[in-house]
């Protein structure tokens, strides 16, 4: 049996990975391990939009009867949904026709398929990491559209997910900026847990609260330096997948570098249950056909994905800002 060609092993690589390449992505974002805990990441089959089903209000006709009372039948509409627009990306893996020639041996063919698709998953992997922080507005508007856009300290105003959040306060993320909601910029542990304590408030509802906190490496340090020893309580979960992690209040609080798009004065405060990391069936970490230069001699296998972060829920999660 012939030992299959450059080109024809890259596609069987990435194919053959692009389950494990799917998880290291998740793995490789705290806030996205939680959505996978919360059965958050999922496909979608296509169409125009990724639409969110979502509920808004109670039932207006429900209530008590006695006996042969008429039973309330009007309709309510009280189910609407959000409709987000996927964005498509794209790491090539090339080989030039020279390094063809020149790992022509079986053993140096797999190492360089192997070391050229593992570039291109870290690739993949750290651009949906730092576009998950970001709005959506980079690339003429093709990025994902991320927590920026998700949950604003700006929550009142634009459009998310087609609803306004002018006009629907539902719609509307929770928010707190120490020099505006509190009593003024945090410069102790003691007084961020003291804000974080109040701001958590708002986003509980029974046993409904935030699944995990992403904090920049300054809030995160501010939070560790107030805590007691006794009180250094770190995650199983997200510390067997790597991530450095204290809890507050049982939440898992996880830090990410600048780097990111993480503001630097920022904590976010996640309810997974109501996100969902979408992607394309057909798109999942896949490796397109071949595309040959015209004018060069080299080869292009190309590892893609498509899909968004969609929230049927931003009420229940937050933003904090030290600012």
């Amino acid at each position: 049996m012939s030992f299959p060609n450059l080109s024809d092993l890259a596609a069987t690589t990435i194919e053959f990975r692009s389950k494990d390449i799917a998880d290291n992505v998740t793995q490789h974002n705290a806030a996205l391990l939680a959505m996978k805990k919360s059965g958050g990441c999922t496909t979608f089959d296509g169409g125009t939009f990724i639409n969110e089903n979502l509920s808004f209000a109670e039932n207006g006709n429900g209530g008590s009867y006695s006996g042969y009372d008429t039973l309330p039948t009007a309709a309510a509409d009280v189910i609407s949904a959000a409709q987000f627009s996927f964005s498509q990306y794209a790491v090539p893996v090339t080989f030039s026709g020279r390094e063809t020639l020149v790992n022509n041996g079986k053993e140096a063919l797999l190492d360089l398929v192997e070391a050229r698709v593992k570039v291109a998953e870290s690739t993949m992997s750290n651009l949906l990491n730092r576009h998950f922080y970001l709005d959506g507005t980079g690339n003429s508007g093709k990025n994902i559209t991320g927590l920026g856009a998700a949950i604003p300290l700006a929550n009142t105003v634009g459009t998310y997910g087609g609803i306004s959040r002018a006009t629907n306060t539902f719609w509307q993320n929770k928010k707190y900026q120490a020099s505006v909601d509190g009593s003024g910029v945090a410069t102790t542990g003691t007084a961020l847990i003291s804000q974080w304590n109040q701001f958590l408030l708002s986003m509980t509802r029974g046993t409904d609260r935030p699944k995990i906190i992403l904090a920049s490496p300054a809030i995160y340090a501010l939070y560790e330096s107030g805590l007691q020893s006794m009180q250094r309580i770190s995650d199983a979960t997200m510390g067997n997948a790597g991530f450095q992690t204290l809890q507050f209040q049982g939440i898992p609080v996880v830090f990410d570098t600048n780097a990111s798009g993480i503001g630097a004065q920022t904590a976010y405060f996640l309810n997974t249950d109501f996100m969902k990391w979408r992607s394309h069936k057909d798109r999942n970490m896949v490796a397109l056909d071949d595309k040959s230069a015209v004018n060069q001699d080299s080869t292009v296998k190309t590892l893609v994905w498509a899909g968004n972060l969609t929230m049927s829920g931003p009420q229940f999660s937050g933003i904090y800002s030290n600012t």
